[in-house]
């Protein structure tokens, strides 16, 4: 069972206006999850104490939302809580790969503005920070989209790894842009990267495409190219973003920016583990020299580089595990809301 929450206010008690008021908030739930009849199993509504006129359970009826069970109950009155106003909890039966989305209208904007608004979370830091786990477990909480934007440049680097082009070569690398085809692709709730119609998605984690991925990620062409994509589905969704410049460059104006980091030989430890657990053997000094190595790589190179937005949080994860840092950041999100 799926519940879909939503909320509004009334200017005034009156009959006409929580008709009006009830009616536009479950057409805005039914529109916004494409919800239809047979998967709606019942409507609850709750009001405050200070809405006498009309009863929100027969306005939706004469709505035309009479085709499953309505239920309503008063509030208990509570000091400095949000007058007149109208809440719903929508039970439904569907697909879980569909996204749920919650409609918080009007004055009630104010109690959800995490669901009820168009926001982005940009988490940036080097490699090996916690900032991807971090931030698929952030989307998955607050139910909006993990956009991996690091996908997007290793699946770059893997298209220049298969036809033998140098991640170096910037002239190259713009040439092969034009053909490239890359899709990114939402299914069950998980991201696929599909390049050239295949899905690469595991592909693209190998430690080759990594280091390659930070040498082509370096050039202007790939991160205009990659940037505009990005902030083209920033802008229809609220979205956890996740890399080395998005609070920096990709989405300067998002609401919540954090750079989350941590100490090299840890990071490095945590990357070996990783890469111990998918079956590669590697070495554990090799892999921190090169850890190093892309730290100065990714902050030194010359167009939009590793860097700390002037307004973004750090967080240091060097002595936390992901569920403290998760806590950290959502304790600091909710403190911003």
């Amino acid at each position: 069972m799926i519940v879909l929450r939503g909320a509004t206010t009334i200017e005034n008690d009156s009959k006409e206006e929580i008709s009006a008021a009830v009616k536009e908030l479950l057409d805005g739930i039914f529109s916004a999850n494409t919800l239809q009849k047979e998967e709606v199993r019942c409507f609850v509504f709750s009001l405050t104490t200070d809405i006498h006129s009309y009863h929100p359970a027969k306005a939706a009826r004469e709505s035309g939302y009479d085709f499953a069970p309505l239920f309503a109950c008063i509030e208990p009155e509570i000091d400095g809580a949000l007058k007149r106003c109208i809440r719903l909890m929508l039970f439904a039966e569907f697909s879980t790969d569909r996204a749920v989305k919650h409609i918080y209208q009007k004055g009630a904007k104010v109690l959800r503005k995490d669901i009820s608004e168009v926001f982005n979370i940009a988490l940036d830091g080097p490699a090996g920070s916690g900032k991807s786990t971090v931030a698929k477990i952030l989307a998955k909480d607050y139910n909006i989209l993990y956009l991996d934007t690091g996908a997007m440049y290793r699946a770059c680097a893997l298209k220049a790894l298969r036809e033998n082009i140098s991640p170096k070569d910037g002239a190259a690398v713009e040439k092969m842009l034009d053909k490239m085809d890359l899709k990114v692709e939402y299914k069950d709730g998980t991201q696929h990267t599909v390049l050239d119609g295949e899905d690469v998605s595991l592909a693209i984690r190998e430690n080759a495409v990594s280091m390659a991925a930070s040498d082509i990620s370096a050039h202007k062409a790939v991160r205009l190219k990659m940037v505009e994509m990005q902030r083209e589905i920033a802008e229809q969704m609220s979205c956890v973003l996740d890399g080395r410049d998005i609070g920096s460059t990709v989405l300067p104006n998002a609401k919540f920016k954090f750079f989350v980091t941590a100490d090299s030989k840890i990071r490095a430890e945590r990357r070996y583990k990783e890469l111990l657990a998918r079956g590669q053997q590697v070495e554990f000094e090799a892999l921190h020299e090169e850890i190093v190595r892309r730290d100065k790589q990714d902050s030194e190179r010359e167009f939009s580089p590793l860097k700390q937005a002037e307004d973004a949080v750090v967080v240091d994860t060097s002595k936390m595990n992901i569920e403290e840092a998760v806590a950290a950041i959502k304790a600091l999100i909710q403190a911003k809301i």
